[in-house]
């Protein structure tokens, strides 16, 4: 047999490469979205944390809400390799300009993190298609991977430096080994699922609940294969791993049972949960059913009782953290978009599982052979057509806009309120300020001049869930007082007045007198981002 031939790919390979190859451009696509603005507001957390780390030369994040210790680690990795490469080149003549550079401009060092997670995002699909081929072969992993490859919601937050798709990389790799655990059995197997348990945990704290796939796979082997101290072996693995990558967990107690404190609130502007029922029919109607499309999702919910492959062996592992996962959100006193992602794999298979079922009733032949395909293409249009037009809205950001107004209509000299990093405002000539807790309304060149440290932030704050206006002490609030105000948050607060009595006050104290000039609204398909209000505040009474 000839070389050439030895190698020739088969027709699963060059499939699985098309899919890989369509995710990555997806992902790819727009990743620098709103630099150097941040517009997620949990990007410069994670950013600066990493920095700080660099900064002190310490392991020791110094914040463990989520605990984000993997992905913080992965960060500090890519400042740090971005720096060297810029020193070694000659872009930074050392790493106190490499640090100026970074604060002038962030996109220096988010565009590459970015990119980081997009190929965490990429490496969920190929782990999906390997966990759909052990559960019901080829069909199934290629199209749980397809459908993966196109989700908008997770193509979205394969772009942002968060920990969900980090997170999501290494539940999936849980996965992989309680199937292994089911079907084999050996002790390495049990190992490798604490392992992965553990770093999943490092990365988010409920990506825990995959230690349920082990459970299931040892209850899936008979009574006599099962091994109660292996199955201990794997909730030890798990705990030895996520202390030995995450040692501060237990070396800075303090700090970590303050973050979680801060963490488990139980209102949130925009966030706030509505009960069990209203949290489930809230992410069904919304994140899952616009990025799967009401085909996809049908198949979905139908796969996770009904489909083609290894029945049993879905029943035991998969099925159960499914349910758990979905309900344990659910119960949540918040509900965010961000929380599904880690199921988005998961009901990619169960959608993969009841279409290649249906295709096997179908009558073989040509006919029968073009149905899944045909099908499949007919799913993944809506799909591609959501994902496209999320990206567009993503390129044009209310904020964005914002900016662009105000570097049009104000003039030079003006002072510029800000609630959100616009650091694309800062080589415009405005005097910009931004709302910093306990200090007031602080200068923000002072600022950056500064460096400032997440840490500071953090006391600043006082325990409030943003930095805003509305969490601005207020005996400093005149502190604030400016030519033009970019409020963002006000709008949230005011779907519920009741549970934000005290922020509102505070925006309506320095709004007071003040005239709106510029509202600018997200449109679907269109804009992206929170509604914007641009005001030009009063003078300050006397």
């Amino acid at each position: 047999m000839s070389l050439a031939a030895r190698w020739r790919p088969s027709a699963e390979t060059l499939l699985l490469w098309a899919i890989l190859l369509a995710a990555t451009w997806l992902r790819l696509d727009g990743v620098g979205f709103g630099l150097p603005a941040l517009n997620d507001p949990d990007e410069p957390l994670f950013m600066m944390t990493a920095l700080e780390m660099l900064q002190r030369q310490s392991f020791d994040p110094g914040w463990f809400g989520h605990p984000g210790t993997i992905t913080l680690y992965s960060l500090a990795a890519v400042i740090a390799g971005v720096g060297g490469a810029g020193v070694a080149t000659g872009r930074f003549a050392d790493v106190d300009a490499f640090a100026a550079a970074v604060y002038a401009d962030p996109g220096v060092v988010f565009l590459p993190a970015r990119v980081m997670i997009v190929l965490c995002g990429v490496l969920c699909v190929w782990l999906t298609w390997r966990l759909g081929r052990r559960l019901g072969g080829a069909r199934v992993g290629l199209v749980a991977a397809a459908l993966l490859a196109v989700n908008a919601v997770h193509i979205e937050y394969s772009q942002i430096i968060r920990t969900d798709v980090q997170a999501s990389v290494f539940m999936l790799l849980g996965a992989l080994a309680a199937v292994a655990i089911a079907e084999e059995g050996r002790r390495r197997e049990y190992l490798f699922a604490g392992l992965c348990a553990g770093l999943a945990c490092a990365t988010k704290w409920p990506a825990v609940a995959i230690l349920v796939t082990a459970l299931g796979a040892w209850l899936y082997r008979t009574p006599r294969e099962r091994s109660r101290r292996r199955l201990a072996m794997v909730g030890a693995a798990c705990v030895i791993t996520l202390f030995a990558v995450s040692p501060y967990l237990l070396i800075d107690h303090a700090t970590v049972i303050a973050n979680l404190s801060g963490e488990a609130r139980p209102v949130h502007p925009g966030a706030t949960g509505g009960g069990f029922f209203g949290n489930l029919g809230w992410y069904v109607a919304g994140p899952l059913l616009s990025s799967f499309g009401i085909g996809a999702l049908v198949l979905a919910i139908a796969g996770l009782v009904w489909g083609s492959g290894k029945v049993r062996l879905w029943l035991y592992v998969v099925l159960p953290f499914v349910l758990m996962f979905f309900v344990m959100i659910c119960f949540q006193s918040l509900r965010w978009e961000r929380w599904v992602v880690p199921l988005l794999p998961f009901l990619s298979l169960a959608a993969a599982r009841a279409l290649c079922g249906l295709a096997d009733m179908l009558p073989r032949g040509r006919l029968g052979g073009m149905a899944l395909p045909v099908a499949l293409l007919i799913l993944l249009a809506p799909m591609v057509w959501e994902a496209r037009i999320e990206a567009t809205a993503r390129r044009h950001d209310t904020r964005q806009i914002a900016s662009a107004w105000l570097r049009a209509h104000a003039l030079p000299g003006s002072s510029i309120l800000v609630e959100h990093p616009a650091f694309d405002l800062l080589a415009s000539p405005f005097k910009l300020r931004t709302a910093m807790g306990s200090a007031g309304c602080v200068d923000v060149g002072q600022l950056l001049s500064g460096q400032i440290r997440y840490s500071k932030v953090d006391r600043l704050r006082g325990g409030g869930a943003i930095v805003d206006i509305g969490h601005v002490d207020p005996a400093r609030i005149e502190t604030c007082r400016a030519d033009y105000a970019v409020v963002i948050n006000q709008v949230r607060y005011r779907s519920d007045p009741a549970a934000f009595r005290s922020e509102l006050a505070r925006y309506d104290r320095l709004l007071a007198g003040g005239a709106t000039r510029l509202i600018v609204k997200p449109v679907r398909g269109q804009i992206s981002g929170r509604e914007v209000h641009i005001v030009e505040l009063a003078p300050a009474s006397r």
